[in-house]
């Protein structure tokens, strides 16, 4: 109901604002809104995976001392961008667990080569989600 009011009040002022110049100043702004997309897209035909597979990562994978001291287990869950090229532009945690960890996870993602994600062969930038597991043995 809420952005039914909000279409109904933001279409009827920018119909009054059209022959002034403040309507120019709108319709420019709404122009840059729409162009500033992510160019990251969120999924591609061929998706990106690390150069050596998804144990390369727990080989890379440091568990913090203090993290082991406090009994820290579970998942780091992480949104991982990478580019045409297949390297890692950044990461992003999305969900973490503290104690050093989620900083751990970052550190051995970002040093990763992936090969990179395609869409009708063509190499693209995605946004790769991605969990980490720490656990005790």
């Amino acid at each position: 109901m809420r952005f039914l009011t909000f279409s109904i009040l933001f279409f009827s002022v920018f119909g009054f604002l059209q022959s002034s110049t403040q309507a120019e100043t709108i319709k420019d702004h709404t122009s840059i809104i729409l162009m500033e997309e992510d160019p990251y897209l969120p999924f591609a035909e061929v998706m990106p995976e690390p150069v050596g597979g998804m144990e390369i990562i727990y080989k890379k994978l440091e568990y913090p001392e203090i993290a082991k001291r406090m009994g820290k287990q579970g998942k780091v869950y992480l949104l991982v961008y990478v580019n045409e090229s297949g390297v890692v532009d950044d990461v992003k945690v999305i969900k973490g667990i503290g104690g050093g960890c989620d900083e751990a996870a970052v550190k051995a993602i970002k040093e990763l080569k992936f090969s990179p994600a395609k869409n009708g062969g063509v190499a693209v930038k995605v946004k790769l989600s991605l969990s980490i597991v720490f656990k005790l043995s």
